[in-house]
């Protein structure tokens, strides 16, 4: 009878409106993909029935899938708001340590300073070298992203990076002799008149206290027949204490003709000295480098670096296109966090939706081919962007009123092999 029959496509009906119902629902959720019905009809026969007057049973769902085209990429305020351009999927983490994958990117800082979801599931790296470069792309090795609020231990300096042009045109300090061990005293730093140009930065001791270093400048030699170089001594001091070398201050520095540094060739160690504020004995080293010249014009300063820090507070992060999350302290130094943990799959729609725009593989699905962002067919990263949900209204509302006038025609067969049968009844009466 058709009554079945009918049913089959009331029932499909009902579901198409279910899907476009829930796909409208989800229109303002971030990274939430539409689904589709399909349908496919019923047949059935037996071994020796005509297949010419085969006559179908209806309609049954053969499956909603949904669709992963890329929804609408918008701008946001947060560096933790991340959106991937083209394929793929972010890992994140429950507590119960299922990994599910969702192309939701909005991502917040919880009370642990862990990097989590609206459902509070933690967000997955990769780990990284110092170099930036990805230790694993295995699931199984990913480590929950998660903020610190300081930059960790401080580190002691060891070793100041500079260069600088000294004049050319300087004059000898006419009162400063050569310097040599048994002279080691005639520089005073609180004289300028002992001193031709000087530069300072800030070192650090072993708890991170700041400390005042200080290179002066001297020239002590002009070319000679016998010795035809230029000379300098530089006097390194942090705080008030001068450096030493094998119990000698200064360094000795040498320039040729060209103006071009010829010694010392490598970095200048000093003797172990203990500051002031405590600390370890801080050990330093400076060096001028091949970029420390004397030529024409006045000093100046083109290189000062030097690798020690305090422990500093989290200024702010950042995530670039291929993953890799930074943080910046107070103090300087940059911390590689990780790499944003993104997967893709052979055949996405068949994942199994868990809510909240999330996913878990499914045998439908095949498992996560996980990989860096940007590569191999993965999408990049979009830091301060949030990518929208793929709905378009018009085209459900449209769904919709093709979903009804199905249900009604449905429901008129019906009406009409109610009729039928009710002629047939009454012809028996």
């Amino acid at each position: 009878m058709a009554f079945s029959t009918s049913l089959t496509g009331l029932n499909g009906a009902q579901t198409e409106l279910s899907v476009m119902a829930n796909n409208i629902a989800n229109v303002g959720t971030n990274g939430f993909k539409r689904s589709r019905v399909s349908f496919g009809d019923i047949i059935s026969s037996a071994p020796l029935q005509n297949p010419a007057r085969l006559v179908g049973q209806g309609t049954a769902v053969r499956s909603v899938a949904q669709q992963f085209q890329q929804g609408a990429v918008e701008s946001s305020d947060s560096a933790l708001d991340l959106a991937i351009s083209g394929q793929g999927f972010f890992a994140v983490r429950g507590a119960n340590g299922q990994t599910s994958f969702s192309r939701n990117g909005s991502f917040a800082v919880d009370a642990n300073r862990a990097i989590v979801d609206a459902s509070g599931h933690t967000l997955q790296l990769f780990p990284v070298n110092s170099d930036g470069s990805v230790g694993s792309i295995d699931l199984a090795n990913t480590i929950n992203a998660s903020l610190p609020l300081t930059s960790g231990q401080p580190q002691a300096t060891s070793a100041i990076k500079l260069a600088v042009n000294l004049p050319a045109n300087a004059a000898i300090i006419p009162d400063k002799p050569v310097y040599t061990a048994a002279n080691p005293y005639a520089f005073d730093a609180g004289n300028p008149a002992t001193f031709n140009a000087s530069t300072s930065t800030t070192v650090y001791d072993s708890l991170g206290n700041p400390l005042a270093a200080t290179i002066y400048y001297v020239k002590t030699a002009v070319p000679t027949v016998a010795n035809p170089v230029h000379q300098w001594t530089a006097h390194v001091l942090v705080g008030n204490t001068e450096l030493t070398s094998s119990g000698t201050a200064g360094i000795a520095m040498a320039f040729d003709a060209n103006g071009v540094l010829t010694s010392p060739s490598a970095a200048f160690a000093f003797d172990a000295f203990t500051p002031t504020t405590g600390g370890q004995p801080l050990t330093l080293s400076i060096d001028h480098g091949v970029a420390t010249t004397q030529q024409s014009g006045a000093f100046a300063r083109t290189v000062l670096t030097q690798d020690g820090f305090a422990s500093g507070q989290l200024e702010s992060v950042a995530i670039d296109g291929s993953g890799t999350l930074r943080a910046s302290f107070s103090n300087g130094e940059v911390q590689l966090l990780g790499k944003v943990a993104v997967a893709n799959f052979a055949n996405p729609q068949g994942l199994k939706a868990i809510g909240d725009a999330s996913y878990v593989a499914s045998p439908a699905s095949g498992l996560p081919l996980s990989g860096e962002a940007g590569k191999n067919g993965i999408g990049s990263i979009l830091s301060g962007s949030l990518e929208r949900s793929n709905v378009d209204l018009t085209t459900e509302l449209v769904g919709l009123i093709t979903a009804q006038r199905d249900f009604q025609a449905n429901a008129k067969a019906i009406e009409t092999d109610s009729t039928l049968l009710q002629t047939i009844i009454n012809m028996r009466n």
